[in-house]
Formats: structure tokens, sequence, C-alpha cells
């Protein structure tokens, strides 16, 4: 009934939102006689205000239609190269007439990067894609609006997510050879358990994962997020956050955790930044100060844009990674598409070298829950294993502005050239798997009890051998 309700409202408040829209352009506009008014430009910026509050926001698109690489522009084309009930496997496809920079675009390495499905859309990694496109082919997963997708698809689970990210991994292994694996955020869990699969399996796995700011384990340094999802029981998210869709959907009457939900969450938890961001905007336009106010507008055409999920993905993360943490505990079954079930052991990794990269101030995913990765990834010998911890960063400052461009993306470019090469088909694990000896060519000298690093305060950490990075903080 909620749903319904909120549709109802919003679509009451589209004609008000229009007309505030309109009654700010003729406040604005210096042809109109209404902007000859002293007061003009305060009652243009409230009514842009609050339009800007009663709007609706839909997908946003990527926009990134060239790129300048070395001084030679390249044109970018984007194209689905697999559509899926409820994802998209989007190409950037790189184009130019230089025939030196052709050549160089030719033998850079393939990425897919992994983008959340947890509230917002994949534009959300536009910035994230826009560096990468400069050294890397890159393709994304575009999850879709569950709304969007009609009953006759069927139910999107947990297990799906997983099988998708398996058959793209596939998909670019047959088309290069292999590739790489980036996962920000929420995909760290799943994209661990796939390519533990393919491991378990024998099958190539990627060169490299990289795990940006991710639950791999929520229990340590829990942040407001995690609480929620732990203290929580699960018959309380089933009761109180599953509506359906609405009749006006083409996804009428799947069960769905609403975006507009999430939304309210995303706010509850910086209200008062929320609040000083639209005041700030309201003053750049009365100032005249269009850079900042263009600014806001594409943060917020981008934050206020979110997605449902289908409930049952939804429900069943909230379960495996949060409640019974069944990736740390060892005891996450996945259905594969045959329909029978396989247990995720990450240990059964070999060759596939692992970053895992986190934010100082990030207030998401707290500290150490992505680094929890090392820990379970027995098999990957120490030399292989890189974290990165970036100072001064939030959980968005880690795949977005200027730190993610500045601090994180070098580190990123480095550890993919660094492991970019043929790949390596990992052989068949044995019941139990031998963990891999203490690399004497590293950073930190690790024991069972504690780490000392040369960069940064000693911290609890894996007892293997993993070389950690710390960024200095910009000034």
């Amino acid at each position: 009934m909620l749903y319904q309700i909120y549709e109802t409202q919003r679509s009451l408040m589209e004609p008000f939102a229009e007309f505030a829209q309109a009654a700010a352009k003729l406040f604005s506009n210096p042809i109109s006689p209404l902007s000859q008014s002293g007061l003009a430009h305060r009652v243009s910026a409230t009514y842009d205000l609050i339009y800007r509050l009663g709007k609706d926001y839909l997908k946003p698109g990527f926009h990134l239609h060239t790129l300048d690489i070395q001084g030679v522009e390249i044109a970018i084309h984007e194209r689905v190269e697999i559509d899926k009930p409820f994802c998209e496997l989007v190409r950037f496809k790189r184009y130019t007439s230089d025939i030196p920079t052709l050549q160089s675009l030719k033998g850079q390495p393939v990425v897919l990067l992994v983008a959340p499905l947890s509230g917002h859309y994949a534009t959300l990694l536009r910035d994230t894609v826009k560096s990468l496109l400069a050294d890397h082919k890159v393709y994304i997963t575009d999850w879709k609006n569950a709304r969007t997708v009609p009953l006759s698809e069927g139910e999107f689970h947990l297990d799906d997510y997983v099988n998708y990210i398996q058959e793209f991994l596939r998909h670019l292994q047959g088309q290069y050879g292999n590739c790489h694996v980036i996962s920000v955020c929420q995909p760290t869990v799943p994209v661990l358990a796939a390519v533990s699969l393919m491991a378990s399996r024998g099958e190539t796995t990627p060169l490299s994962m990289t795990m940006m700011g991710g639950p791999i384990d929520a229990s340590k340094s829990p942040t407001a997020v995690n609480n929620l999802a732990m203290n929580k029981s699960y018959s309380w998210f089933e009761n109180n956050v599953i509506y359906r869709v609405p009749t006006n959907f083409p996804g009428a009457g799947r069960r769905v955790y609403p975006g507009f939900l999430q939304h309210s969450g995303f706010v509850a938890m910086n209200p008062d930044r929320h609040l000083k961001s639209h005041y700030d905007y309201f003053k750049d336009l009365i100032k005249g100060d269009d850079s900042a106010a263009e600014n806001h507008r594409q943060f917020y055409d981008e934050y206020n844009a979110v997605l449902d999920m289908d409930a049952n993905y939804y429900l069943e993360t909230i379960k495996v990674v949060f409640q019974d943490m069944s990736l740390v505990h060892g005891t996450w079954d996945v259905k594969n598409e045959n329909g029978q079930l396989e247990r995720v052991r990450p240990q059964d990794i070999k060759t596939t070298a692992l970053l895992t990269i986190e934010g100082e101030l990030d207030d998401i995913s707290g500290s150490g829950q992505t680094r929890a990765a090392h820990d379970l990834c027995t098999g990957i010998v120490g030399t292989e294993q890189t974290h990165f911890e970036a100072k001064g960063a939030g959980h968005y400052g880690i795949f977005s502005g200027r730190r993610w461009r500045e601090l994180v993306y070098p580190e990123v470019k480095h550890f993919i050239a660094k492991h970019h090469g043929l790949g390596a088909t990992s052989p068949a694990p044995k019941t139990t798997t031998a963990k891999a000896p203490a690399s004497k060519r590293t950073i930190n000298k690790v024991n069972s009890k504690k780490v000392t690093s040369i960069s940064t305060r000693a911290k609890p950490q894996v007892s293997r051998t993993v070389v950690k990075k710390t960024a200095a903080k910009k000034t």
C-alpha cells in the first residue's frame, strides 16, 4: 500500500513541480518583465529549489561521448553486449583515426567493472568509468530497475547475481583470453563468490580482482548501515520494507524493496549535510554562481535517481552478507545455472591477484571490512595481494571525485598493469588447501597477532603476508 501512496503523491506533485520550473524561468529570463524586479533573483531561486525538491528523477545517462588521451580525441560509443532480464553488460567502445593511438588502445587490459545493485544506477560510477577508459577496455554491469521487469521474467536472487557475474567473465575471456574485475561496494561479496566458484571448478579466473569499499566481513568496524541490517530480524525486513510494484509499471505485482525507501535511508544518514547543500544551492542561484549551481544539479540528478530491487535478492543479501555472514564462515552455498548447490571457497583462488581498497572516512563499509578478503583468499600468494587505504576519503571518495582520480586510480592502474598478461587456469582444488608461504619482498612484517607497517599506525590484520599502502592526505 505504501508504494501506491507514494506514487499518488508523486503524481499530484508533478504539475506543481512543472509550474515551479516554469516560474523560475520567468523570473530569471532577461527578456521577461518579471525578471526586472529587485527580488527576481530570490523568487527565481525559490521556485528553482521547489522544482528540484519536487521533480521525479529518472535514470541518468553516462554522457561519455569523447575522451582526450595524450592530446588525441577519442570517440566513445556505448553499446549493450549482453542483455539479461535484470542487467545489461555495457561496453564503452573507443574509436580513433590516429593509428599509433589505435594500436596502443588495442593492447590495453580489459576490465569488467561491477556496479553495485544497492539503490543507485550504474551511472553512479561515471567518474570511475571515465578514468578507466584512458588506459583500459571497459565493460560495466548496468542493473535494471526491478519495477520495469515483467513478472514473466521470473524472480531475481542473490545466486542469480553471482551467476550473471560468472557469465560476463566467461564472455570477456572468450573474446580476449582473460580480463580484470573491479567491484565497488555491494558487489565485492558476489564477485568474490563468482571467482571462487570458477576456481573451484578449475576454470580460468580473472587476472586480478580489485575490491573497493565492500562488506566482505561486516562484523569489522560496523557502521550504521551494518547495524541496521544486523540488528533487525529477517522477518522485520520482509514485513516492513517489501512492497508490490503498482499497476502503472511493467513490473506490476513484483515484490521489491522500493528505491524511494532506500533514498530516504541515504538522506537520513546525513540530513544536515543535505540541508546545507540545498541551502548553498539557493544562495548560489541568488549570487549567479552558475558553476557551483550546476555541480549541485549534476550530483543530485545522480543521487536522487534510485531503482527498486527484487525482494528475493534484497532479503537474501541481508541474510547472507550481514546476518549469517555466510562468506566469512564458509557456509555459503550458491545454486548454479543447472540448479545445483556449490559451496563458495575463496581459498581455492590461486591465479588471481587481489587488491582491496578502503577509505579512511568510509561511513558505509567500515575499516577492515574489505581487507578481510585477504583472510579468506589463502590460496593467493602474499606477493599477489595488496591493500590500499585512501587517507581522507569517504565511501564515495574511493571511486569518484578528486581523491579517486589523484589517490586511488593510480594504484588501481598500476596494479592492473602489473598483473596484465596471459591468464592461467586454476587447478582443481584438493580437500585441503595449504596456506601460501610469506613473501620476503613485502612492505609489512606479518605474524598471527599483529602487523607492523612502515607507512601507517599498526592495526590488527590478517595472519598472512599482504602488501599494504596508505595514501598521504592532500593539503
